[in-house]
């Protein structure tokens, strides 16, 4: 039976949900191993398959012509952003908090894309940037009293990078550059960033942790090369609300296999409307799409 594009897109996207599902998991699992080393085999395993995917497509290990300083920018906000979400799942009590938080991405995109590639954001896509903000303090709780104050802050600022990273992307494949060059120079980034820190400061670890850890960068690994299929099969907005499941797939394995987690009313509250707002755009961009083909 042979699938159209937009199906495999909806395929890939979900099996990168499930992925960076797998990849929080990991993360608590691997216990109290400092976040620089949990980031550094979390991109050393990526580091590898990105690079024996660009030697398979005999592709070339260097930039489009003038993309290098955008690769650097993306690097730079794209470590923030994991070291943001790292951070917060392993100091957060529920894994889905952390991943809700990082889910803020595809918002701060569009202000981002707004800002610096002057592209304009229309009045409901305000709105729901607006909108799925307040969504966002259901989770975070801001009060003094919120023992998980900080490690919930770094969970917003990741989204907030990553949101940075993800507009340097689209501006970087708008010029031609190969997504999958882009994974390579991010993760060679990483490494050669967290390498100091292992070896100045390596926090010894168990065999099971080190297993743990380079589960990370497969799921890690595996969640990047999806997303990234899933976009060359089907346009953003005919396929981006399915990597909301991540939030569900995060719940349901911090229920199984992180002890039981189940998060308070108000976070479910804070899911309800970010993801709300998500499927909002979903269906204004798809009825914006329509009307200019018309």
């Amino acid at each position: 039976m042979i699938k159209s594009n937009k199906t495999k897109g909806i395929i890939c996207i979900l099996i990168s949900a499930l992925c960076f599902s797998g990849m929080s998991s990991f993360i608590n699992l691997s216990g109290d191993v400092p976040t620089p080393q949990k980031v550094f085999f979390r991109n050393l395993v990526a580091l590898f398959c990105a690079a024996a995917v660009l030697l398979k497509n005999h592709e070339p290990f260097k930039p489009h012509k003038g993309c290098l300083p955008f690769h650097l920018l993306r690097s730079s906000a794209g470590l923030l952003g994991v070291f943001g979400n790292f951070y917060a799942t392993t100091h957060m009590a529920h894994t889905a908090d952390a991943a809700i938080l990082n889910k803020m991405s595809p918002f701060f995109t569009l202000i981002f894309s707004a800002i610096f590639l002057k592209e304009k954001v229309k009045p409901k896509q305000a709105i729901a940037i607006f909108i799925a903000f307040i969504g966002a303090m259901f989770v975070i709780k801001p009060s003094m009293s919120n023992v998980e104050i900080i490690p919930s802050l770094c969970g917003f600022a990741g989204g907030v990078c990553a949101g940075a990273a993800y507009t340097c992307v689209r501006y970087m494949g708008n010029k031609g550059e190969n997504g999958r060059f882009t994974v390579f120079f991010f993760s060679l980034f990483s490494v050669v960033i967290t390498a100091p820190y292992l070896i100045f400061s390596y926090h010894p670890m168990t065999a099971k942790q080190l297993i743990y850890l380079v589960l990370v960068g497969v799921c890690a690994a595996g969640g990047q090369f999806s997303i990234t299929a899933a976009y060359t099969f089907a346009p953003s907005r005919e396929i981006s609300v399915y990597d909301y499941s991540n939030v569900i797939f995060t719940a349901i394995s911090g229920y199984f296999f992180l002890g039981g987690q189940v998060p308070d009313a108000l976070s479910f509250v804070g899911y309800f409307i970010i993801c709300a707002m998500a499927i909002w755009m979903f269906i204004y961009n798809n009825r914006e799409a329509n009307l200019k083909t018309q």
